[in-house]
């Protein structure tokens, strides 16, 4: 594509606006850095190198030097930070400075804070109209697989870089902390992470002591339009959602200057001497000595992350690439930022307790109800005991009474028993005459 007498190298307005919003926030960068943040879908930093040499010719950008790879590095004049500010419509006071000597020494922290950004955003490719080519383009892997590209967090726009937190009180050389990256995406659930990026070269004991200097800054409290206090971090960043002070994650880029256990014995280094910075405060909530139940307090705390360069570009930042400290394993960085074992985690075993107690209690109501209740309705009545069944005596054969007799009267002069007849008709009948005097005179019998 041929250029104008404006623009003689042929660069679009798109690409020249990338280039500038990308050297605003990376601050110095290398052309397929550019493209690789701003406009990935190109098949190569051609555009990008053009868009350079155009913007360059109108006194925004310049190159100083060459990174390590001897590819050639960009960053932003002053007039070119603001026209970046314009780009990414922020004020010109928050772009902060334009790198300028960076590029001389190959800039390898620099370019490690920039492959960090660009392995955590991974933009999106944006779709174009097919050209057709007479020359096919190479089949990547990832087309060949069928495999799609890792997602990321924010845009190039939620990244600032080179962001200086001032302490108030300080002592000289620890009046300020510089943070290497700071990303802003509430849409993704991050609504604030500081990222420091570590190319292995310093010592642990050096990277530990800037997390007392975070911690002296988070610890700044200011007044609000409202003149209530607030931490100071509130004025720059919104609220994490979360108990304690904003997180930071560390990148560790060993690149070939630290093999696997070296990195593993340094990130356990750090990790130790930064115990007081992320572990909180154990508060016991127990009642009795028998038990022991309570919550760490995050309140003075930094969530602390670690992850590695080549993790993050290898997965993506929404894998499990993520290390909490404190936490026993790789996490995602939705779980390794949330603490399982705070307050109000606390509250939810507690109101757990109370709701287990309570339905205990109630299912002990009841049961001692229901057995009220099935001794008062199956108790058996009373029972008369049955009088002993009494024999009664035959009766005469003469007069019908008993044969024995009138109860409590005796008969001594009676007869025998003959079991027909009672005493008084045996009596009688042994006096009666016989024959036809016996009939005449007979008595009539007694009754």
């Amino acid at each position: 594509m041929g250029g104008s007498k404006t623009y003689p190298y042929g660069s679009t307005g798109a690409i020249r606006a990338h280039v500038l919003a990308a050297l605003g926030v990376l601050k110095v960068a290398s052309a397929d850095q550019v493209r690789r943040l701003m406009c990935p879908g190109h098949k190569d930093n051609k555009a990008v190198r053009n868009a350079c040499l155009d913007l360059a010719k109108h006194g925004l950008v310049l190159s100083e030097g060459n990174a390590r790879d001897a590819s050639k590095l960009w960053g932003l004049t002053p007039l070119g930070l603001d026209a970046a500010a314009e780009v990414l419509s922020r004020p010109a006071g928050e772009m902060g400075g334009t790198a300028r000597g960076a590029a001389r020494s190959g800039a390898p922290h620099a370019m490690a804070v920039n492959e960090t950004v660009i392995a955590i955003t991974r933009t999106a490719p944006e779709p174009t109209r097919p050209v057709q080519r007479t020359d096919a383009a190479p089949v990547t892997p990832l087309q060949e697989t069928g495999m799609r590209e890792p997602a990321g967090i924010g845009t190039p726009a939620s990244w600032s870089t080179e962001v200086v937190h001032v302490l108030s009180g300080g002592t000289r050389g620890r009046s300020t902390v510089q943070t290497d990256a700071v990303l802003l995406a509430p849409d993704a659930g991050v609504p604030v992470l500081l990222v420091e990026v570590d190319n292995c070269t310093e010592s642990p004991e050096r990277l530990a002591a800037k997390f007392d200097r975070y911690r002296d800054y988070f610890r700044r409290t200011t007044k609000d339009a409202q003149g209530r206090e607030i931490p100071a971090w509130r004025s720059l960043y919104p609220p994490t959602g979360r108990e304690g002070h904003p997180p930071v994650a560390v990148v560790f880029n060993p690149g070939a200057r630290a093999g696997q256990e070296a990195l593993k014995n340094r990130m356990n280094r750090v990790l130790h001497l930064t115990r007081d910075m992320w572990s909180g405060r154990y508060e016991n909530m127990s009642l009795t000595l028998s038990e022991r139940d309570g919550y760490q307090n995050y309140t003075d705390a930094i969530p602390l992350l670690f992850t590695t360069l080549p993790r993050l570009q290898t997965n993506g930042p929404l894998e499990a690439v993520w290390w909490r400290c404190g936490h026993r394993q790789w996490e995602t960085l939705t779980d390794a930022l949330e603490n399982p074992d705070d307050h109000d985690a606390w509250l939810r075993r507690d109101a757990e307790r109370r709701r287990q107690r309570q339905e205990q209690e109630r299912q002990e109501r009841e049961q001692t109800q229901a057995r009220s209740t099935s001794t008062t309705n199956t108790a058996p009545a009373p029972v008369p005991t049955p009088a002993p069944a009494v024999e009664l005596p035959a009766p005469c054969a003469r007069c019908g009474q008993p044969v024995t007799g009138p109860t409590g009267v005796s008969f001594d002069d009676a007869p025998p028993e003959d079991g027909r007849h009672c005493p008084l008709c045996r009596i009688d009948l042994a006096q009666q005459p016989t024959g036809l005097l016996k009939a005449l005179l007979r008595r009539p019998p007694t009754t």
